[in-house]
Formats: C-alpha cells, sequence, structure tokens
C-alpha cells in the first residue's frame, strides 16, 4: 500500500498544476498582477504583510500563484482563467484592469481589489456598503485627486500657462475620468492643458521629450498601475529633466519629483491581504464592505524646488505632511 507521503513525492511536477488546498496541505490564492513581476513588487510586498497580519504566511500555512500581463492588458483573461482552472481560494490583483478581467472570469471565486476608480460607477460592485456577489477591496478614489493637483502645482509654478497630464490609455476607465477631471480643474485656472501618454515604461523618456516641445512648464501624472509601479523612475526623470511635477505617488517624490499628492499604496494594499486572510478564514466578499482610502498625504521635496528656483508658498507648508529634504 503507498503511503500518502510517497504519493506527493510521486505526483511530483503534478502537484505544481494542482492547488495544495486539494492535496491538504494549505490554501492557495492567486495573485494577478497586471504589470511585470518586478515592478509588481511594489504590491506584493504590503499585501503578504496584510496576510501575515491576519495570520498566513507564504510558505508556511499559505502558497500564492502569480501570474503577471507584463503590461499587456489584453492578456489577463488568460491569466484570470488558469487561476480558475487551479482553483484557488481567493483572487487579489492591483487597478480596474485586473479587478474587472477578475470578475469577468469568475462568478465563484472570491476577488478582492484595489483601485483608484469608483467600483461603483465601473460594475465591480453594487455598492459600497454592500457589494454582493464574489468580489470586494478597497478603494482609493484617486481620479478625485488629480484637480487638487493641477490646483498645488498651479500654486507651486504660477508662471506655467501649460501644464501636461500624463496617463495610460491602456487603462481607459481611469484615463477618460482622470482627464475630464483634470481638464475641468485646468479651465478654472486658466491653464491649457496638453495629455500625453505612455503605455510601458519604455515610453517614459519619448513622454519628457514631448514636454519640451509641447513647451509644458509642469507635469501631472495620473493615476495608474503603471505610474505607481515605476514611480521612483520617473520621479528621478522629472528631477533629471528639470520639470516641476506631481504625482499621487509618495515614492515619486522621495525619488526627486517636486511633489506627490494622494493616498498611502502601501496601506491599501495591507487592507487588500487583511480582507484575503478575512475570507481565507470562512467570510464572505458580499458581506466585506469596500474600504475606502480617507486620508490623502502632500508630500514635498524641498531640495527639488529649490533646484528648480520654486518657493513653497505659507499656506501650503503649513498642509504638507511630508517634507524630504
Amino acid at each position: 500500500m503507498m503511503r500518502r507521503r510517497e504519493f506527493i513525492t510521486l505526483l511530483g511536477g503534478a502537484a505544481a498544476a494542482w492547488p495544495l488546498a486539494a492535496l491538504g496541505q494549505q490554501p492557495v490564492i492567486g495573485w494577478l498582477g497586471p504589470e511585470s513581476r518586478e515592478a509588481e513588487d511594489i504590491r506584493v510586498v504590503p499585501f503578504r504583510q496584510g496576510l501575515k497580519d491576519g495570520g498566513y504566511v507564504e510558505g508556511q500555512n499559505l502558497a500564492i500563484e502569480y501570474r503577471f500581463a507584463d503590461g499587456q492588458y489584453d492578456r489577463l483573461p488568460a491569466l484570470v482563467a488558469d487561476l480558475v482552472r487551479r482553483q484557488v481560494a481567493v483572487i487579489a490583483t492591483g487597478g480596474i484592469v485586473g479587478a474587472l478581467a477578475a470578475k469577468a472570469g469568475t462568478t465563484t471565486i472570491p476577488i478582492v481589489f484595489q483601485t483608484g476608480d469608483d467600483p461603483v460607477r465601473v460594475g465591480l460592485v453594487a455598492s459600497l456598503g454592500r457589494p454582493g456577489g464574489n468580489v470586494t477591496g478597497v478603494t482609493s478614489l484617486s481620479v478625485e485627486v488629480a484637480p487638487k493637483q493641477v490646483e498645488l502645482l498651479h500654486s507651486l509654478v504660477p508662471t506655467a500657462t501649460i501644464i501636461a497630464l500624463l496617463v495610460n490609455p491602456a487603462n481607459p476607465n481611469q484615463t477618460e475620468a482622470t482627464t475630464r477631471e483634470a481638464q475641468a480643474a485646468a479651465r478654472r485656472f486658466g491653464l491649457e492643458l496638453q495629455v500625453v501618454h505612455a503605455h510601458t515604461e519604455r515610453d517614459f523618456d519619448t513622454v519628457f521629450a514631448q514636454l519640451v516641445k509641447l513647451r509644458a512648464g509642469a507635469l501631472v501624472i495620473g493615476p495608474d498601475l503603471l505610474f505607481f509601479s515605476w514611480s521612483g523612475e520617473l520621479g528621478a526623470l522629472a528631477f533629471r529633466h528639470a520639470i516641476p511635477a506631481t504625482c499621487p505617488y509618495r515614492e515619486f517624490a522621495a525619488a526627486g519629483g517636486l511633489m506627490s499628492y494622494g493616498t498611502n499604496i502601501a496601506d491599501l494594499y495591507r487592507q487588500v491581504g487583511a480582507y484575503t486572510a478575512r475570507i481565507l478564514k470562512g467570510e464572505k466578499p458580499a458581506d466585506l464592505p469596500v474600504q475606502q482610502a480617507v486620508k490623502l498625504e502632500l508630500v514635498v521635496n524641498l531640495k527639488t524646488a529649490k533646484a528648480l528656483g520654486l518657493d513653497v508658498p505659507m499656506a501650503m507648508l503649513m498642509r504638507i505632511d511630508e517634507v524630504i529634504e
């Protein structure tokens, strides 16, 4: 008679194709990443911390199947289908593109998302308080930040009459909403807004070359998974090109960008991990309200401001949550 240990050993490579939960060992969850493995680390690390806070540690009592689209969002449905075939216990994902792909791919496996868009407006959940179905998560409603980004940048660079807005056309839901909000704010301050696009990080150098041709005096970087994943690189590029710029993510200002204004994304992904842990313990997504980020942080890099010859108004100094010098 073959013992259980010998049976599992005999399976060998087949174990990689079966969820470990099916072997009675530990739950298996899926991570659906719209970007590359390297870019997703900035989200995965706090996500795993949220799981740990909930009592689950990868490699000890939990396995995670990672799937990455490498910025090719049309690959997401196939990646979701693969996770569904593997019968993962939960699918966790970031961004509206990942969340919509996951929802389209399964009505039974619980899905936990983080998005900067309005999950009710795009049809992810029935309501924030009672999501219903198999989907819940965390939202920062970051498209609403765009008008404030325009206002803050105008306060710091009042001489700029043309400003650029960087968006990712591969994410049409967020791009459309962000552009609409930023355009309205620009008109309010008598500014001309020029929209520039980046599909991948390889487009960033071209974007900054475009700013010169457009005679843009400042840059607003919209909320997007791509820009969050490469926010440090964008901050370094903005500093190198001496472009006053704002971004929703703190990592941008820390890397040399002029300022950031938005939510603490690491905190949001810890919440995604915490919700995933609660679902693993038996709670249902339909009963878990979508969490909303309530705190917005303003971070200003004074070293960059000085290098750009900009004076930070006293009214702004009093509102800053963090100063980088």
